[in-house]
């Protein structure tokens, strides 16, 4: 496994890759490796020649300074993982070396930036845009790969890929669970083991949705019981729980089960902020 810390660093080997004929899949992280992150890396080796992951914990995607100075740095740990699951190569770039200067671009995704995260995280998809951008264009990969966790910013990425004409393929790979069905996630390890339990509100109540629309149930209806059930939790504060596209998240107002649909959940737990989604109609 090759660590490297420049886009400079990379470009011999992203040459003798080109002269090889060999594909390189990107798994872009923020480092905290879980086993989520893990199944990214093991679908990039299955269909790429060469895996390139990176680790860069972006700032100009955190619209809660609180949550950026306490997002886990586990960068030893990480590589460790890595190196286990035979990565080619990681990039490991300084904040001074990917923002030499703030950047004074900004990306707008149109109405994927008035619903759901866009609505609740202000200026978060620019962030995401803007480094996606810069990671695609130093690595230049064949195919990247995303967590349908993630679900919105999976949409806004395949948009910005569609819409700037980057020669790459978007892969999403399914939500990995813990056994109770709680999706994992780096923000996980901060919660207590009070809060580890309630978490499970999301899955179970996406779970619940889903069963209640495939037996006829109305949305609303629906929609309005969970609300109650979060309401009625003390550490949870429910910020949106809705039913949507899930490539152009157009916020349905009724079940149509001869459309793609998923449900989409944010709630805070204590101080920790969870998202997560399931499909309904696929």
């Amino acid at each position: 496994m090759q660590v490297f810390n420049t886009g400079a660093e990379w470009q011999k080997n992203w040459l003798q890759a080109l002269q090889t004929k060999k594909s390189i899949g990107f798994v872009p992280t923020m480092g905290a490796l879980h086993e989520g992150h893990l199944d990214l890396i093991r679908a990039s080796k299955k269909s790429t020649d060469l895996t390139v992951v990176s680790i860069f914990v972006n700032p100009i995607q955190f619209n809660n300074s609180e949550d950026f100075e306490k997002y886990p740095i586990l960068t030893d740990q990480d590589l460790k993982l890595l190196e286990k699951e035979n990565v080619d190569f990681v990039f490991l770039p300084s904040a001074e070396s990917v923002y030499p200067e703030k950047p004074r671009l900004s990306f707008n995704f149109g109405e994927l930036e008035t619903v759901l995260e866009g609505a609740f995280r202000p200026g978060h998809f620019s962030g995401v845009g803007v480094i996606v951008s810069k990671l695609f264009n130093i690595i230049r990969p064949h195919q990247s790969f995303f967590g349908q966790k993630d679900l919105q910013q999976v949409a806004i990425i395949k948009r910005m890929v569609a819409d700037l004409s980057f020669p790459v393929e978007i892969t999403v790979v399914p939500t990995r669970r813990e056994g109770d069905g709680l999706a994992l996630s780096s923000r996980n390890m901060r919660l207590s083991s009070s809060e580890r339990e309630k978490a499970l509100l999301l899955f179970n109540n996406l779970t619940h949705a889903k069963n209640e629309l495939m037996k006829g149930e109305k949305w609303l209806a629906v929609r309005n019981q969970i609300t109650q059930v979060f309401e009625a939790e003390p550490l949870a504060k429910l910020e949106y729980f809705e039913l949507v596209d899930p490539e152009t998240f157009l916020v349905y107002s009724e079940f149509d089960p001869t459309k793609k649909s998923s449900i989409c959940v944010a709630s805070y737990i204590g101080n920790i902020r969870l998202i997560d989604n399931l499909p309904i109609i696929p």
